[in-house]
């Protein structure tokens, strides 16, 4: 039997198939039809070539990834998949297949806008999407951040600035035993945070064969479901461990007539592997990138004459950056858990894949029918020196190899439940910055106020607005000495003091809050103290959000205020200075009036939305985040919502913003976007005679 597409009323495929090829190949062809667009986007972004119809803004991108080499990373990936699961390697080529199948059925407008014509897709270019999506997931750039701040600062100013930062993606998710709910089976909800997009990042997706049933959110362009899934008698679901697992080497690199050399730890220089790619640019000329590969991994920043200024530091010889990731090292994506996690039965068959994950490192929870649970890490950390997890080291210097890999750490449950929202939890040993507690601490809260759940209790949570990281700035407000205020200073003091601490779009006050933030922020980061961190270094472009002093105050204003000491910064006067700066010209409306969604789209829309106003906050369990001192629109936020419920899988929930079909004009292109921003859920359909069966001919 062929493969059939089914839809629910909100255009979710259903997909139904005699085996698990076919049925991969279907996937592939139903997310070419819904997604054509984003698919070839996300395929030029993995190679490198996005620039040859985008333009010029993603030619920094296209630069990164040539010289990371992420495009020959996958090949060599794909490669020892056939060889060592050729299962696993037929069910992705048979996705790719209906990629293809898809591609040339499909009808996205954008195409005719940049005079693209949808290319092919090869067996790896999922494995390609894959790294792609996530090789600045663990954040890397930080550490050029932390080097940054301790030649300017000091080493002891690094744990400053130490917050979840601009470029790092993170999640909410919590487990709710059997013993702690209405059914008397678990319940797992949660929310990953990630830069929202426009198609969204996620696929709501059903796959069914003889061998599984399996309800979820799938990655566009990869085969399966891979982080948050259902089969009926096990569900699970993920957030981003924190885990450190990319290095950077500081490289001495030599010219010679043969080509380049690098300098290793035994005081020998070797040769590299070089060789020079272009970059095709629509609008501009094409683009020369060479590219530098040494035994520590690609060079991604500098070269044999230094950093891409080509002025090295005074009285040190040119320097260069190369990266060490894991799937470089051993051309393995973790590809071979996606079939076992969709024939998982039980928590026992999920751990088991998890033993095959890769990257992203991921805390992961389980629960299954028969009261099984699981609270775990899954992905590959290698051992290896202190300084290799914190900054930069040399790369002529001994010490800073890789050791074996880390035993992923384990954790239990507490009182029937388990609470994961990127804090120092079960994946502590393996990381060096965390996101605040606020989050978790907020839904372990939360969860402790009922003896038992339901799955429909589960948005509330999701919805909660409650900022509890503002009370470093509204302590120090309550300290000012309200005669050194002005009138107008002082009421608003006073008024901020009485506020809920919370983040709703319709709170006058929660605006209020944000201007004051914004003002204490951006007074902190003109400050001399900070002065020889304001210029970035000479990195590449695609690392200078981790590089931006503004942000970085931002999202470390509550370790800013509440530090010790802080280079002699009068921190009372900085607050003081802000609240009149604020009272002078206090903003009109409402929270929602300026904290509004700013989603990527890979081309401008050609009639803009107006995008709504948002409630929530960085560090609330409703994180949509603004960048303080620089923006209160929010580009990152719930790029979905799920709820399993392990009692009956139809009771479970999801929704995602905008809607499943990526296509504009399309009727599910937005009707999701009304629930995702009242925080309601749509059902999970299961029952085949409730969903319509497309044909050939349908328009989707």
């Amino acid at each position: 039997m062929a493969g059939e597409i089914f839809r629910d009323p909100w255009g979710i495929p259903h997909l139904r198939a005699d085996d698990v090829n076919e049925l991969a190949r279907v996937q592939g062809r139903v997310t070419a039809l819904d997604r054509a667009w984003q698919l070839e986007v996300e395929r030029h972004r993995a190679q490198g070539t996005s620039a040859s119809f985008l333009g010029p803004e993603a030619l920094p991108w296209d630069r990164f990834v040539r010289r990371a080499r992420l495009d020959d990373t996958a090949r060599r990936c794909w490669a020892e998949l056939e060889r060592g699961d050729p299962e696993t390697a037929d069910w992705v080529r048979a996705y790719t297949e209906g990629v293809n199948e898809g591609l040339g059925a499909a009808g996205a407008p954008e195409f005719a806008r940049v005079s693209l014509t949808p290319g092919r897709w090869e067996p790896w270019t999922p494995l390609g999407i894959w790294l792609s999506t996530h090789i600045l997931f663990a954040g890397f750039p930080a550490k050029l951040w932390r080097e940054h701040v301790a030649d300017r600062l000091g080493a002891d100013a690094v744990g400053l600035f130490a917050a979840d930062g601009p470029g790092t993606a993170g999640s909410n998710g919590w487990l709710v035993a059997g013993e702690r709910t209405v059914t008397g089976q678990a319940v797992i909800a949660g929310d990953p945070h990630r830069f929202v997009e426009d198609p969204g990042v996620y696929q709501q997706i059903r796959l069914s064969c003889p061998e599984f049933d399996v309800v979820g959110l799938a990655v566009p362009g990869v085969p399966g479901i891979a982080h948050f899934g259902h089969t009926g008698t096990v569900a699970w679901a993920i957030t981003n461990a924190m885990a450190d697992y990319q290095d950077l080497y500081r490289e001495r690199l030599r010219r010679t007539g043969a080509g380049v050399e690098a300098l290793g730890p035994d005081g020998v220089w070797r040769r590299a592997a070089r060789h020079t790619e272009t970059v095709e640019v629509a609008g501009g000329e094409p683009v020369e990138v060479e590219v530098v590969e040494t035994d520590r991994g690609p060079v991604v920043a500098g070269g044999p004459e230094g950093l891409d200024d080509g002025v090295p530091e005074p009285g040190e010889p040119p320097l260069a950056v190369a990266l060490r990731h894991p799937p470089r090292v051993t051309g393995d994506l973790g590809f071979s858990a996606l079939l076992p996690l969709l024939r998982a039965r039980r928590v026992a068959d999920v751990d088991r894949a998890a033993d095959l994950w890769a990257e992203p490192v991921n805390v992961l929870m389980a629960a299954d029918t028969g009261g099984g649970t699981l609270h775990r890490v899954a992905g590959r950390v290698p051992v290896r020196s202190e300084a290799n997890r914190t900054r930069l080291v040399s790369a002529w210097e001994p010490g800073h190899e890789w050791r074996g890999w880390h035993e992923p750490p384990r954790a239990g449950l507490t009182d029937g439940v388990a609470v994961m929202a990127n804090q120092r939890g079960p994946a502590a040993p393996l990381g060096v910055e965390f996101a605040p507690p606020h989050r978790a601490d907020r839904i372990t809260e939360l969860l402790a106020r009922r003896e038992r759940w339901s799955a429909a209790d589960m948005p509330a949570i999701h919805t909660d607005t409650h900022l509890a990281s503002a009370a470093a700035l509204l302590d120090r407000l309550a300290a000012l000495d309200g005669t050194d205020l002005s009138g107008p200073a002082a009421a608003l003091r006073d008024r901020l003091l009485r506020w809920d601490r919370r983040m709703d779009a319709d709170s006058a006050d929660a605006a209020a809050f944000a201007a004051v933030r914004g003002a204490v922020v951006r007074h902190l980061a003109a400050h001399p103290a900070f002065a020889a961190t304001a210029a970035p270094p000479a990195y590449p472009e695609v690392f200078r959000p981790w590089l931006a002093l503004v942000p970085r105050v931002g999202y470390a204003l509550e370790h800013l205020l509440t530090a010790k000491d802080l280079f002699g910064v009068d921190r009372p006067a900085v607050v003081r200075a802000a609240l009149e700066e604020v009272a002078a010209r206090p903003p009109a409306g409402t929270w929602g009036d300026t904290h509004r969604l700013a989603p990527w789209r890979a081309l401008p829309l050609e009639t803009p939305y107006d995008e709504p106003g948002l409630s929530g906050d960085h560090d609330c369990v409703l994180c949509t985040s603004p960048v303080p001192g620089l923006t209160d629109l929010a580009a990152r936020g719930p790029a979905a919502r799920y709820v399993w419920d392990l009692a009956r899988r139809e009771d479970s929930r999801w929704v995602v913003p905008f809607g499943a079909s990526g296509v504009p004009g399309s009727p599910h292109h937005r009707d999701q976007q009304a629930p995702w921003l009242a925080g309601d859920l749509v059902p999970v359909v299961t029952d085949w005679d409730r969903l319509h069966k497309e044909t050939e001919e349908t328009d989707v």
